[in-house]
């Protein structure tokens, strides 16, 4: 598969296109409608009782672990971000789903790996796709060895992201809630769902608005990504082009861009595991693009954090905020001192070439990161 192959979208007609686009929206008011609904349903579940309902996950690596296996098995940190921002504005603490947050980002990188392994019949070539798919993973987990111990520390990325969402929302937003466009807008589709799950006896009701929102926001995610990858693939390829190989900071922001465009880092970043088996761009190339995918994929957050009013509506922006900034400063740290640039490239080309030569390494790499460490990791947490 080359290139071109990849980046190929059916021509649509201006009429068609303007449909496309109006489906779109309606998947994004869905998609924000469906967050509100996993707020108000898990606030009533739990009576306000969230912090006891999760205390399993107080402790920061379990919370991280969480975080990791809901996006390896749902393959999309969008959704389970959105969840989170959704969970928070239902009343889930904030220090327990920083780590949820950081896991997703570990989470959705195996879609690459499991990509690259389309592959593994030409040794060159799988050699050339596994490193580009494991430098998302490396410099991913860089990232949170890094930062979730200052966090657990020292909470800056908590304090930040407050900071930022009440200057953004203001202390006045508490009493505004009658007055808010977003509730305004979603508050029918709402309340119809809510009126229909509420026929249930007791909490099961506010169970299966939960549920009906988790699966509202999963399937308008994955519509509103295939729609946008048919609508802005030829602007992608051109980004694309123009960007990759012109340095890092282009790459960046190309990627960046590009997965705003497709609402998922998963589907962008696996575009480039095949263009780098078939040698199109080289692993130093593609990296940047990668790190950029990372932060455009924050906008979903961003935009469910929209469906949030009230007393939570900080505490939801926050989150989001959260996931933004711990992108932007991964990037800026990892990427910006010279001594940690390249461990991402040393370490993704180290393990391709002893995956290249025995692919069991390959399947023990994802059963490794995406399962049995996070479980080890569970499971010393509890010991401690």
């Amino acid at each position: 598969m080359n290139g071109s192959e990849v980046l190929q979208a059916p021509r649509v007609s201006s009429g068609g296109r303007w449909l496309q686009w109006l489906a779109v929206l309606g998947l994004v008011y869905v998609l924000i409608s469906a967050v509100s609904m996993i707020g108000s349903g898990f606030k009533a579940a739990t009576g306000g009782q969230a912090q006891e309902l999760f205390e399993f996950a107080s402790n920061p690596y379990v919370g991280l672990v969480v975080g990791i296996v809901a996006t390896a098995l749902i393959q999309s940190s969008s959704t389970v971000t959105s969840l989170i921002v959704g969970m928070v504005a239902g009343g889930l603490p904030v220090t327990i789903a920083i780590p949820m947050i950081m896991g997703s980002n570990v989470g959705t990188t195996v879609t690459n790996t499991l990509v690259s392994l389309g592959h593994v019949r030409d040794k060159a070539e799988f050699r050339r796709a596994f490193s580009a798919a494991t430098v998302h993973d490396f410099f991913n987990l860089i990232a949170v060895a890094i930062f979730l111990p200052l966090e657990i520390m020292f909470g800056f990325l908590e304090h930040v992201a407050l900071w930022l969402s009440t200057f953004l929302i203001g202390s006045d937003s508490y009493s505004m809630s009658d007055i808010n466009v977003i509730k305004m807008l979603t508050k029918p589709f709402v309340s119809a769902v809510d009126s229909v799950t509420g026929m249930l006896p007791g909490t099961l009701g506010s169970v299966a608005l939960i549920i009906t929102g988790l699966v509202l926001i999963f399937a308008a995610i994955t519509y509103i990504g295939k729609l946008l990858k048919v609508l802005m693939v030829g602007k992608a390829k051109e980004v694309l082009h123009s960007a990759i190989g012109r340095g890092p900071i282009t790459g960046i922001a190309s990627g960046a861009l590009v997965t705003t465009f497709v609402q998922s880092s998963s589907t962008t970043t696996s575009l480039m595991v095949p263009l780098a088996g078939s040698g199109t761009f080289s692993l130093k190339q593609i990296y940047p693009f990668m790190l950029g995918a990372n932060i455009g994929t924050t906008v979903t957050a961003l935009l469910a954090a929209t469906a949030i009013t009230g007393a939570l509506a900080v505490s939801a922006l926050e989150i989001a905020l959260v996931h933004f900034l711990f992108n932007v400063f991964a990037v800026m740290v990892i990427f910006g001192i010279p001594l940690l640039r390249n461990l991402p490239i040393i370490g993704a080309e180290w393990l391709a070439g002893i995956a290249s030569e025995r692919k069991v390494f390959a399947a023990a790499w994802v059963l490794g990161v995406f399962i049995v460490v996070p479980l080890l990791m569970i499971a010393a947490s509890m010991m401690i």
